[in-house]
């Protein structure tokens, strides 16, 4: 089997390369490293790198050829700097993950797995939430990865490309960037502790998210790849079934805080429901925040 991840070189990304490098797939990573939020990027010596836009049509349309599998990852991904930025973010995630689907579809790719977020849902649903709730996007990011669904969805049902949707909720893990004040707060926490920093809390701290590992992110883009059922097209639910909120989280790390003002553009509440994912895909999460949390402050 041959695979493309789009984004590869980075957290999510790195994880799904080397998970189907301990497959037997042959995998190229097509990634531009503009990431602001990581110190480093991740490298599988057993894939092929390419250091290029996803935007770039003529550049990236010979990557294709061959290809089975596409996982499609690479994104302006942060909901802060694309408010700084819109044109940035459009330009990536619409009219990158529009070439990324002209590409697998020319080549005639077996299916393309979009990694999306549970911004989509906004402010208007009340959680736990649902894949048939309507959108609620409250920033350029959800707008273009809500885009980017559409476009997924018109290429399976026009054009017959295959095409999974995953809303991921609040990914943690091993590699999660950890640079800037825009870092995913499981990773600025864990920093700001090791560097004897105060906690940054946005707002009051009561808002509440849904943690999942980046593990569990993992195995259920492997099962996508696997899926033969009807829902191809479809939108599904990535997340724990459990949410906390950011101050509980942060009191499991340290009991020196700060807070800071609130942001605008984010929702105050996400929780998963994932009968559709426990349905189709027989995936259930098999990671904790809480054991992630004590074994990163038991490690020296």
């Amino acid at each position: 089997m041959k695979s493309i991840v789009t984004g590869g070189s980075g957290f999510i990304g790195s994880h799904i390369v080397d998970k189907l490098i301990e497959l037997g797939h042959e995998v190229i990573v097509i990634d531009n490293e503009s990431a602001i939020v990581h110190d480093h990027f991740y490298y599988n010596e057993k894939a092929v790198y390419h250091k290029i836009d996803i935007a770039d049509y003529t550049g990236i349309r010979p990557l294709f050829e061959g290809v089975d599998y596409v996982f499609h990852l690479a994104a302006e991904s942060r909901i802060q700097p694309t408010i700084d930025n819109p044109l940035l973010c459009f330009n990536t995630n619409i009219y990158g993950t529009g070439v990324v689907l002209q590409c697998a579809r020319e080549a005639k790719c077996k299916k393309v797995i979009f990694s999306s977020t549970s911004s989509a849902y906004g402010l208007a649903n009340q959680p736990p939430l649902e894949e048939t709730m309507r959108e609620d996007c409250l920033n350029p990011y959800s707008v273009a990865k809500v885009a980017g669904e559409k476009m997924c969805k018109m290429y399976n049902d026009l054009f017959g490309l295959k095409t999974i949707v995953f809303r991921y909720f609040n990914v943690y893990g091993p590699r999660e960037p950890l640079k800037g004040p825009y870092a995913p707060v499981v990773g600025l926490f864990l920093r700001q502790k090791r560097n004897g920093e105060a906690l940054t809390i946005v707002g009051d701290g009561l808002q509440s998210r849904d943690f999942t590992h980046v593990d569990d992110v993992v195995e259920a883009n492997i099962r996508a790849m696997n899926y033969e059922g009807v829902f191809h097209g479809g939108i599904f639910n990535v997340g724990s079934g459990r949410n906390h909120s950011v101050i509980k989280l942060a009191r499991m790390i340290s009991d020196v805080v700060r807070f800071i003002p609130e942001r605008r553009g984010e929702a105050r509440q996400t929780l998963a429901k994932m009968n559709k994912m426990y349905i189709e895909f027989n995936w259930r999460p098999n990671k904790s925040i809480e054991d992630y949390i004590q074994e990163q402050l038991n490690t020296k």
